[in-house]
């Protein structure tokens, strides 16, 4: 009976000597600061020149318990309706039927299903779900953790991102009437954002 108790106590100390060597990261929010962040897409007009724009309104969070960010989950939700271009009549072209319909779909949704190391350090491959204009396709993205600071203002944990890549409009059924020769079917993306660490 001695010794079985000897045997308990021993395993209960090295129990608790390896949980209290195991490093523990609790889950952690972060939520993007819209005055730090931006998305923006890119495409080809008449196969010569670059027409750029941005979407103005969009709300982006993240869960991760890897301080390195490689776990984390993405979400992203976009007022498609807040699209500029700079210019009224091409922004209200877009918003049209020919185009996103915003009318019938106010909302683009992305939400990563994984996050893959590269051989670059802090350099992942972020794949996930896009839904645009009623469609619903798994894309995949570059995604550059570019490292965490502490505010000097706020004493806020302050991570950033920057996110690239490609997509084909015609997956997603956007403009389909119009031909690449005027508007090319692959759209450059590329977003920007500050997340602040939630207490």
């Amino acid at each position: 009976m001695k010794n079985l108790r000897k045997s308990i106590q021993s395993f209960t100390l090295f129990a608790g000597l390896l949980f209290m060597s195991t490093p523990i990261f609790a889950q952690s929010t972060w939520k993007v600061d819209p005055a730090h962040a931006k998305v923006t897409f890119s495409t080809v007009h008449n196969t010569i020149s670059d027409v750029e724009g941005l979407f103005n309104a969009f709300e982006s969070d993240i869960t991760a318990s890897k301080e390195d960010f490689s776990d984390a989950v993405f979400t992203l939700s976009v007022d498609v309706n807040s699209i500029d271009t700079e210019i009224k009549m091409r922004d209200d072209h877009l918003r049209s039927a020919d185009f996103f319909e915003v009318e019938k779909f106010p909302k683009m949704t992305f939400k990563s299903t994984s996050v893959d190391k590269t051989k670059e350090k802090n350099h992942y491959k972020l794949k996930g779900n896009l839904t645009m204009h009623g469609v619903t396709k798994a894309i995949t993205m570059d995604l550059w953790y570019r490292g965490t600071i502490t505010d000097a203002q706020s004493g806020n944990l302050i991570a950033g991102f920057q996110i690239t890549g490609s997509l084909n409009r015609l997956d997603f059924g956007v403009g389909p009437k119009f031909p690449e020769a005027l508007i090319s079917n692959e759209v450059i993306i590329k977003a920007d954002g500050e997340y602040i660490k939630q207490k």
